[in-house]
Formats: C-alpha cells, sequence, structure tokens
C-alpha cells in the first residue's frame, strides 16, 4: 500500500490498482460473509436448486397481512410469470399429476392467480424463502387423503426452488411420511386418514370391493395421537366420503350410504361427513398442551362433465369459470357442514386457548375446472378414466400454499388472536 502514496509513482497506475482492488472487495466481501452465515453457501452454489433466479420476492421484504381482509373471496386473473416451478424441475410431482409429462397441449391453466377483494396484495406469490424462515425450527403436518397429497407435493416442488428435503419416513410406504429441510431444520409428515375417523375395508362382503365400515363415534388413532408435537397440522377429507360405506356406532350398525343391503337405512352422505367433522374435531379439543395451530381445509371439489366419474366424466375445460359460477349443490352442502361444524369447534377452541383456523379454498378451487389431470396422468394409449379430482402439478393447486403462508403471517403478527374474519 506504500506505493500507492509515493510521490513517484505514476498517478494513472494508482487509480487502477485502487478500481482493481476495490472491485475484488466488493465482489468477495457477499461471498465471505454469506459463507460465516451458513456454511453450505458454496455449496448451494455449485449445485443450485431449480429455477433459483425466478423465485419471487416480496417488495422491500415488507409483509401485508390485510387482517380485515376475506383472502377466500375473489377471482382468478391473469399472470403471464407462472409457473415457478415446471414437471421438469421438481421432482416430487407423481405421474398422475405429470399433465406435462403426458402430453398436455395447453399450458395457460399454469398462469393465473388469485385476486381477493380489496386486497389485490393480501395473498401475494408464495415465496419460498419466506415460508421456510418462517418454518425454521418447526413441524407442520398434513392430515387427510390424496388430495391433501397433492398439495403436500405441491408445497414441496414451491419450495425446491430453495433446498430439496431429505425423506425421514419411520414408516414404509407413502401414506405416512416424513420429510426434513436440513437447512431451516423443518420437517413436514403426511397422515393418511381418508374418514379422519376409524374406517377400514368391509371384510364380509369381499365382492363390494369398495364398500368401507366407518366408525363414527371412533377417532383414527394413527392421526390423533400423533399430531400433539406439530406446531401447524393441516385437516381435510372429501371425496372418500362419496364411497358406499356402512356406518356405525358403539359398534352397532346405524345406517349406511349407498351401501344397497337390505334392512339398512341409507342415511345418505351428508350425515356421514357431519359426524366424521365432528368426531375429528372433538378429537383435537381434548388434545393436552397442545401448543400449534389447527388448520381445516375446505372441500376442494371435483368437476366431471357429460357424465359420471365412473361413466366417462371428464374435465377439459381450458380456462377457469367466472367468479359468479354456481357450484354444484353437494359441493355447497358438505362445505356447509365443514363451516358448521368448524364454528361449533372453534368456540370450544377459544374457551381452551387452542387456535383452530380456517383455510376456506372451495370457491377458489370450484372456479378451476381446467385445472384437473384428466387424462394427461398416464400415456395415452393406456386405458383409465379422466382424473377429475386431482390436480396438475404446476397448476390451480399451489394456491393453497399461498393461502397458506398468508394465514402464517398473520399467525405471526397476532399471535393467538390471528384469525380471518
Amino acid at each position: 500500500m506504500e506505493l500507492l502514496h509515493s510521490a513517484t509513482f505514476p498517478s494513472k497506475q494508482r487509480l487502477l490498482i485502487v478500481v482493481t482492488i476495490a472491485i475484488t472487495l466488493f465482489t468477495c466481501i457477499p461471498h465471505v460473509y454469506s459463507f460465516a452465515e451458513d456454511p453450505n453457501f458454496l455449496l448451494k452454489q455449485q449445485e443450485p436448486p431449480s429455477q433459483t433466479s425466478t423465485i419471487p420476492k416480496l417488495q422491500n421484504g415488507d409483509v401485508t397481512t390485510h387482517e380485515n381482509c376475506d383472502i377466500f373471496s375473489g377471482e382468478w386473473v391473469p399472470n403471464p410469470e407462472g409457473p415457478y416451478y415446471s414437471n421438469t424441475t421438481c421432482y416430487a410431482i407423481p405421474e398422475y399429476q405429470n399433465c406435462m409429462k403426458y402430453g398436455r397441449p395447453d399450458t395457460d391453466f399454469m398462469k393465473w392467480k388469485w385476486r381477493p377483494d380489496g386486497c389485490e396484495d393480501a395473498v401475494p406469490v408464495f415465496d419460498p424463502l419466506r415460508f421456510l424462515e418462517l418454518m425454521r425450527g418447526k413441524t407442520m403436518a398434513i392430515v387427510g387423503d390424496s388430495v391433501s397429497n397433492n398439495h403436500v407435493n405441491s408445497l414441496i416442488c414451491l419450495l425446491s426452488q430453495v433446498e430439496y428435503p431429505v425423506d425421514t419416513s419411520v414408516v414404509p410406504g407413502y401414506n405416512f411420511k416424513r420429510w426434513t429441510y436440513k437447512t431451516y431444520n423443518f420437517t413436514i409428515a403426511t397422515f393418511w386418514s381418508t374418514f379422519l375417523v376409524k374406517s377400514r375395508p368391509n371384510p364380509t362382503l369381499p365382492r363390494l370391493t369398495d364398500l368401507f365400515d366407518v366408525y363414527h363415534d371412533e377417532v383414527d388413532e394413527r392421526w390423533t395421537t400423533a399430531i400433539g408435537e406439530f406446531d401447524y397440522v393441516i385437516m381435510s377429507s372429501g371425496h372418500w366420503h362419496f364411497r358406499a360405506s356402512i356406518y356405525y356406532k358403539n359398534r352397532t350398525i346405524v345406517g349406511c350410504h349407498f351401501c344397497q343391503l337390505p334392512n339398512i337405512t341409507d342415511l345418505t352422505l351428508l350425515y356421514g361427513y357431519r359426524r366424521a367433522f365432528r368426531t375429528a374435531f372433538d378429537a383435537f379439543l381434548t388434545l393436552e398442551n397442545f401448543k400449534g395451530v389447527l388448520y381445516l381445509r375446505t372441500f376442494a371439489p371435483s368437476h366431471y362433465e357429460g357424465a359420471l366419474w365412473n361413466e366417462g366424466g371428464d374435465c377439459l375445460r381450458k380456462q377457469p369459470h367466472q367468479r359468479n359460477a354456481t357450484q354444484d349443490e353437494m359441493t355447497v352442502k358438505l362445505h356447509k357442514i365443514q363451516l358448521e361444524e368448524f364454528w361449533r369447534a372453534e368456540k370450544e377452541a377459544k374457551k381452551k386457548g387452542m387456535r383452530l383456523r380456517l383455510l376456506d379454498t372451495t370457491q377458489a378451487m370450484w372456479l378451476r375446472p381446467d385445472g384437473h389431470s384428466g387424462r394427461y396422468g398416464h400415456l395415452p394409449e393406456a386405458s383409465g378414466r379422466s382424473d377429475c379430482v386431482h390436480w396438475c402439478l404446476p397448476g390451480p393447486i399451489d394456491i393453497l400454499n399461498d393461502f397458506l403462508l398468508a394465514m402464517i403471517e398473520r399467525e405471526q403478527d397476532k399471535g393467538s388472536l390471528a384469525q380471518v374474519l
């Protein structure tokens, strides 16, 4: 550095050396700082996660919570920047949700975002960095059926823009999985519970392979005994309740849904749906020392048109419904039951100091008949019905995680008093 101050050293050369040193310092210091903060930083730079450059950022790092905004009332609007991952950049897409792999010709269904009424920025595009920072050192359980698994796969794909999780499952198979994000010490677990209460395939009528025994007064202990340790629990149930079922109380048959058996009253699936949610909520309310948050995610409707699902029904639409599109009668009834049972349980939860929240996603999902796997969940020559229950990835189901992050933001802002109005 003495040369820089020498009166005999040429001034132009001194200037060149100063500029060179400054550029070098400004280039190296950020990497040194990042390495100090995260020892895996350099490794991440050598093996970057997919589509890191496309991660959406919240402006100025600010989070707008809009606690008085009903984020679940709104409409879908075009989003030319979407999607934020693809079937080639995310490994977590099951075959039957990998629509682009199996030849879906249109891509517009991936280019929409949800705009809540009167508070457009209340549900920003999912920010995986923000989500993982909020989840640092925490755990999340997702309880339900294959649509819940669809939700989990969407979350893993969105987070893959930052980090891929490690499979830390302790039970073989896909129904009870655990994934851990090592950098953030964040674990996601899935609990397979199609009816939310105790159930089993009926063993005495093997010819009726789709007949189930459902015990509406008995909890499904596979999830009710496990969720007490979790910080966030998302519970949902829907399409399995349409299946033919025999209903029990005190281990005695009280009726059924579409069982077509002699001397058994058909109580309809509406009876079974209400009883299942009431028992599930009651199980939650009896948990001791549960300090987490339970979210009810409401029914995600199917969109079969032209015929029933097993009679050639299909979902061929290429655009979302307009916001005023009328829901089918069964979706309205099931959603109403969920809300009634939620509000009943929420009153008791408040008395106990427990946190019960509503992810009221039914309307947003109802407006997306264009986003199902349909015939693109298998090779064209393969036989099989169109799937108008599950959703393509990427696709409309990604909105569930936009909603989830918005709700968690509110919880962080207002603590135990946070609640969607």
